[in-house]
């Protein structure tokens, strides 16, 4: 099979990547929330994206050096040759030495693959990937919990003076104050004003699933955005991200704010729902599993080190 490459060219390309997560969705950890890490600044270098197409100029393949996350996110056909996945791994690793000295650049990248993926899984490791989940104390490795639309949603109370709304992003200039708030939680200034205005522009967002809470002094104290994937065989969401800023923990704010989403995710369609997590962050499962979430896929994080440019 003839198997060529050629640039980025934008939007046009961003939805035949997402079209072809959905060709087989069970393969793929992103699907839903596409449209959320295809809005991330690793995008506005078009080298940080790989694209492969077979002689009919069908997208075969895609790869993203996603540097917000570490982490390279790609997709291939089921039934592509299985020479392209080789053909990723060995893209990404000739772009991860190229800017390791950069601002783009890191000295690891991860890959998340699930556990029933052994081909992928090979090829990782002949690629020199390791897998982290049993290193010692910084063994790490993840999950894909699912919650279907038979079990009810609770209801949880709001401390008093606290309300749960819609971010006001298109109509008001509430972003900065979300990226000020995403950046606190989770102790990172990967969360940009760009990237998040973009992620409202995308076809796919719909303004009322995009959730925070407001504190009764108006600061901004959680949020909880939600996708709705109509294109699916059975319309499903996922939630991605959520977070509740430390001043106002251990109130019950994440329950409150989770389950809203959720109420408003099956009132739009969805039949089930997704979310990823770290399988260590232990309050974050216990949230997950309180509204609902069942443990459906364990994901594998495989890692390679690029700290010595000629390793």
């Amino acid at each position: 099979m003839k198997i060529g490459q050629r640039e980025f060219s934008g939007e046009t390309d961003k939805q035949a990547m997402i079209a072809l997560a959905h060709v087989f969705p069970t393969d793929n950890l992103h699907v839903v929330d596409l449209p959320y890490r295809l809005s991330s600044w690793a995008l506005d270098y078009p080298d940080n994206i790989g694209l492969w197409f077979n002689a009919e100029d069908q997208l075969l393949a895609w790869a993203v050096m996603q540097t917000p996350f570490w982490a390279i996110d790609y997709v291939y056909h089921p039934r592509a040759d299985k020479s392209v996945h080789r053909r990723i791994l060995a893209w990404a690793d000739k772009r991860a030495r190229s800017v390791l000295d950069t601002s783009i650049g890191h000295p690891m990248w991860f890959v998340n693959v699930f556990a029933f993926q052994t081909d992928r899984i090979r090829d990782l490791e002949d690629a020199g990937f390791a897998s982290q989940a049993n290193v010692g104390e910084d063994s790490w490795s993840k999950v894909l919990m699912l919650r279907p639309i038979q079990i009810p949603v609770a209801d949880y109370a709001l401390p008093a003076g606290f309300s749960i709304r819609s971010l006001a992003g298109r109509e008001a200039n509430e972003v900065e104050a979300y990226v000020q708030l995403h950046r606190d939680v989770f102790e990172s200034k990967n969360m940009t004003v760009e990237w998040r205005t973009r992620a409202l522009r995308r076809p796919e967002y719909q303004a009322d699933l995009d959730l925070v809470a407001v504190a009764p002094d108006g600061r901004l104290a959680a949020f909880c955005i939600c996708w709705l994937d109509k294109n699916a065989e059975k319309p499903c969401g996922q939630i991605e991200p959520i977070g509740v800023h430390k001043d106002f923990r251990q109130l019950g704010l994440g329950q409150a704010i989770l389950s809203e989403g959720l109420r408003r995710l099956y009132s739009c369609g969805a039949e089930k729902v997704y979310v990823e997590t770290d399988k260590y962050r232990n309050a974050a499962l216990e949230l997950y599993e309180t509204v609902g979430f069942r443990l459906t896929q364990d994901v594998l994080v495989y890692r390679k080190d690029y700290g010595d440019a000629h390793g």
